[in-house]
């Protein structure tokens, strides 16, 4: 039973590394529900991780304020032709 609940544990609680990762992953994709849990998990109980949720949400809404996006990284899209011109750029 205790090892049971050893591998249930790792399972759901994260490094601080994985933690932050996860954090900002949220900012240009959704998580998955395990990753909500093991996130929420970690930053209820480690006030490092926390603080780090804290300052990164507030950062990315002081940066979209200062570039004026009214709509997130992931909601962002651009036309097949300024794509085009950007693929260009880069290849040369």
């Amino acid at each position: 039973m205790k090892k049971t609940l050893q591998i249930i544990m790792n399972k759901f609680i994260n490094s601080c590394k994985k933690t932050t990762e996860l954090i900002d992953k949220r900012g240009i994709s959704k998580l998955s529900l395990i990753e909500k849990v093991q996130l929420q998990l970690h930053t209820s109980m480690c006030n490092t991780c926390h603080a780090y949720e804290h300052r990164s949400k507030f950062l990315d809404k002081a940066i979209g304020k200062l570039f004026n996006q009214k709509q997130p990284h992931d909601k962002a899209h651009l036309s097949e032709d300024r794509k085009s011109k950007i693929l260009e750029e880069l290849k040369n």
